[in-house]
């Protein structure tokens, strides 16, 4: 179950708190008894960060507001200060914690996050020596907050711990079907309408991509249309999320190595998944925006009957793809959704996929690559939302020249460039499908984590869920 995070002011006895202060306000805790006091001032001249008051009956926490260049880093290391609080908070077997920021500001925020998505576990499948955390509740108890603002971190935080189980789950447990079946639930849990095309539908509307790479499976490919439309959206025409849904990636006939590249390729349908918490944090948090969600979902094996390498298909919007290697699968499932996407005269198409190991090795796991059409405003304020969140994204250039590495001799394009700039040639060859404001997503290497890394964790992150939120919410004010 997601950690539950609430708004309370009442400060009961013996409940255990976190208090957040500035260093200078340490000697005006009238909270403190006066050998507290001392003790906690010679920590902060000590350089501590974190204090830990034993009462016995509860535990005070003085968390020290960090110092930064810019609020958003302020606040990233907010979310790093939650992070160090739950390592505390698990040894101390504490379950249930409030939150009190003297100072001013809306820091509570910032450490709640932190320490929810610190506290995020998957164990569905342990039989023996699971360890759940003891934490199950966090409280903000700020007079300058409300309830309607932690409800809505609240929310977007259970979806990105919906993300994380989605990409969590292994394929023994999540065929195509069976992803689009949890969309439904998520749907019908949030409030938004989904449908799913089945495989007959798939290949009735011509979606050579999608179904070419079906072909080796024994699990059909589904098509999911989720949609929230609430009668107040002050968008007339909609924002669309395209998501690649591969649930397993073999690499097909171009048989991927292992390990540490197989391995693990139950996360590669983790852009799908964005897509789905974005719509489930927007119909939780009615959010005043037509957003719709495309997710063309398989599996890619090397079964009798799969794409060769060398094959040509036609996909959804007439072009001819020379399929050259295929374990360049997923941007042809994603061209098929992106030319569906039309349409809908969309607003703007924002697509994400775990589709290059080169975005991964270009930028690391330190941010997104993004690329696009959609121009620079839209970029500028895609980049401010991934700031805002520490989601930060990297922009790489769609220039006319990479178009010359997808020609073909015998078909309109093929699936792979060359070995340069592989991430911006798969762009370049989704932009072929595009005829709006665009941006791509590659999120090969903030997805999935093979050690943790602060709060993200270790394994499927949820990330871009926080910044397509943050940024939908911006256009919704």
């Amino acid at each position: 179950m997601p950690t539950q995070l609430k708004y309370d002011t009442s400060l009961g006895n013996n409940k255990d708190l976190a208090l957040i202060v500035a260093p200078d306000q340490v000697n005006q805790l009238t909270e403190l008894q006066p050998e507290e006091q001392q003790y906690v001032q010679q920590q902060v001249q000590q350089e501590a960060k974190l204090i830990s008051l034993n009462r016995y009956s509860h535990r005070l926490y003085i968390l020290l507001s960090p110092d930064a260049k810019t609020e958003a880093l302020k606040n990233e290391a907010l979310r790093q200060a939650g992070h160090s609080l739950l390592k505390q908070l698990k040894t101390d077997k504490v379950e249930s914690i409030t939150l009190l920021d003297k100072t001013g500001t809306d820091a509570s925020l910032y450490i709640a996050e932190g320490l929810c998505l610190s506290n995020y576990q998957f164990q569905k499948h342990k039989t023996k020596d699971a360890k759940p955390s003891p934490l199950q509740t966090i409280t903000i108890a700020d007079e300058n907050l409300s309830g309607q603002e932690v409800q809505e971190l609240a929310n977007v935080l259970e979806a990105v711990y919906t993300v994380r189980d989605l990409v969590n789950e292994p394929h023994s447990h999540q065929t195509a079907t069976q992803l689009s079946e949890q969309f439904e639930e998520l749907g019908r849990q949030a409030g938004f309408k989904t449908e799913v095309l089945d495989l007959i539908r798939i290949q009735s509307l011509k979606m050579g991509g999608l179904a070419a790479v079906n072909q080796g499976s024994e699990e059909p490919a589904t098509f999911s249309i989720m949609e929230w439309k609430p009668e107040n959206a002050k968008n007339t025409k909609p924002y669309i999320l395209v998501g690649k849904g591969v649930v397993y990636d073999t690499g097909g006939l171009s048989l991927k190595p292992t390990p540490q590249s197989m391995d693990y390729m139950k996360s590669d349908m983790a852009g799908s998944a964005i897509v789905a918490g974005v719509l489930y944090a927007a119909a939780k948090n009615k959010l005043p925006l037509h957003v719709i969600g495309l997710v063309p979902a398989t599996d890619n094996r090397p079964g009798p009957g799969a794409v060769a390498p060398g094959d040509i298909i036609t996909m959804h919007n007439g072009l001819t793809v020379e399929v050259l290697n295929t374990d360049a699968e997923g941007r042809l499932i994603l061209a098929d959704a992106l030319s569906f996407a039309k349409k809908y005269d969309p607003e703007l198409v924002l697509d994400f996929a775990t589709l290059t190991g080169s975005a991964m090795r270009a930028v690391g796991k330190e941010g997104l690559v993004v690329m696009g059409t959609a121009g620079e405003e839209v970029m500028a304020t895609l980049k401010q939302a991934g700031d805002n969140v520490h989601e930060r994204t990297v922009e790489f250039p769609l220039w006319d020249e990479y178009k010359k590495q997808l020609e073909s001799d015998i078909a309109d394009l093929k699936n792979i460039g060359g070995t340069d700039a592989g991430h911006i040639t798969a762009g370049k060859f989704l932009e072929a499908f595009t005829s709006y404001p665009w941006v791509h997503f590659d999120i090969a290497g903030t997805a999935y984590l093979h050690s943790e890394d602060s709060y993200r964790g270790k394994l499927a992150t949820g990330s871009g869920v926080r910044l397509i939120y943050n940024y939908l919410s911006t256009l919704a004010r």
